[in-house]
């Protein structure tokens, strides 16, 4: 690896994460304790959600979400192929039917229209993602549910900070599961959230912790009990303390990464604004996107070289990229399980052999950005130069 290779994206960790891990480690509480329960109070008030559970990943909180809303075997769940499987590898889990739906051209997000005409009387819920931070056509998706008696279940694993028509993304009553995973905009290193109601959050909690009816720390406190019993099978979902005491100050130091992301998705923005080559991510009006990916796609017959090289010179060149994601039914699990083909999802699958996902992250300088830009010019548009604004 060289010396100055630029990472696709690098965790930013500052003094005082280590000072409360290590205050942490001296506690004698390192699992599930009082560092978590203030976690999830600072984040459900930074969001404005009703209620919030601390968990081990995003992924904990869909399969949560699933089993508290009681959908199993004979239930369908209505999602996008355009995100990582773990999405749709909960409704497996669950013994439910994932329906696929394409995506809209520009978001990549899940089409509200073909989710409509995807709803049987089978169908129980759908999970939209929120694909690299860019919110989903929420009040489209809302609306079919509503009228269909639908549950929704966002997948907010990329849209921590992000806002829909002025309102944070988590803010509803409506299961909302978020990732803290080492490449997300807020990180705990592994680790997520689930907001909404408090009476669904309760049932969830007791299903994120062994289906115990008292948590540890309840139970081993100076006037705890011993006493607990199992009231339903559950999972091993909980965060611990360590993790929260990353996740405390990430949150305090979350607005001014936003505020540094912005900046260099804006550097992007304006020296690839006039490439051809090139199709940029949008932000539509009504949203605040999270920019946690900032990914183009190339304009087909526009230029000599394809994703795959792109990638390869890129790292060639010291720079690291990443793609966002292989559809879900590309996969030889779903692709066999459920006969889907490539082309059944046309937008998502053109779409996935044309992106390419750029460093994007508060660590970077605007110097980094530059290489960058100079780079993929060189390789996709060779001879065109631009200028970034001082």
């Amino acid at each position: 690896m060289r010396d100055d290779f630029l990472p696709f994206t690098a965790p930013f960790i500052g003094d005082e994460e280590v000072r409360e891990i290590v205050e942490t480690l001296t506690s004698g509480w390192l699992t599930t304790g009082p560092k978590t329960q203030r976690f999830e109070d600072e984040f459900r008030e930074y969001v404005g959600a009703p209620g919030a559970l601390s968990l081990n990943s995003c992924t904990a909180g869909l399969h949560s979400a699933l089993i508290a809303h009681q959908i199993g075997p004979g239930d369908e769940v209505i999602t996008t192929p355009m995100t990582f499987a773990a999405s749709v590898n909960v409704i497996e889990h669950v013994g439910a039917r994932p329906v696929l739906v394409d995506v809209e051209p520009d978001t990549l997000n899940i089409c509200p229209q073909q989710t409509e005409d995807a709803v049987t009387p089978q169908t129980k819920a759908i999970i939209p993602v929120h694909l690299a931070g860019h919110p989903a056509e929420l009040d489209s998706i809302h609306d079919i549910a509503r009228r269909r008696n639908l549950i929704v279940i966002e997948d907010a694993a990329h849209a921590v900070a992000a806002r829909y028509k002025g309102r944070a993304i988590g803010s509803g009553d409506n299961p909302v599961a978020f990732s803290f995973y080492a490449t997300k905009n807020l990180t705990t290193g592994e680790g997520g959230m689930l907001t909404g109601d408090p009476d669904f959050l309760g049932r969830a909690r007791v299903i994120s912790l062994h289906g115990m009816s008292r948590e540890a720390w309840s139970r081993y406190v100076g006037d705890g009990s011993w006493l607990y019993d199992i009231v339903t099978p559950g999972f091993k979902y909980n965060m611990t303390d360590l993790q929260a005491s990353l996740g405390i100050w990430q949150l305090k130091r979350l607005d001014d990464v936003q505020r540094r992301r912005r900046e260099i998705v804006q550097l992007y923005q304006q020296a690839f604004a006039s490439v051809e080559q090139l199709e940029l991510p949008v932000e539509r009006p009504e949203v605040e996107h999270a920019w946690h990916l900032y990914s183009v796609r190339l304009r087909r017959n526009t230029t000599s070289t394809n994703r795959d090289a792109l990638a390869r010179e890129l790292y060639q060149r010291g720079i690291g990229t990443s793609v966002h994601f292989i559809p879900v039914h590309l996969h030889s699990w779903y692709r066999n399980r459920y006969g889907w083909r490539a082309h059944d999802f046309p937008v998502a699958f053109d779409s996935f052999c044309r992106i390419l996902s750029l460093p994007l992250g508060p660590r970077m300088s605007d110097d980094d950005a530059g290489r960058v830009i100079e780079s993929v010019l060189d390789i996709v548009a060779p001879g065109q130069r631009i200028r970034l604004a001082a």
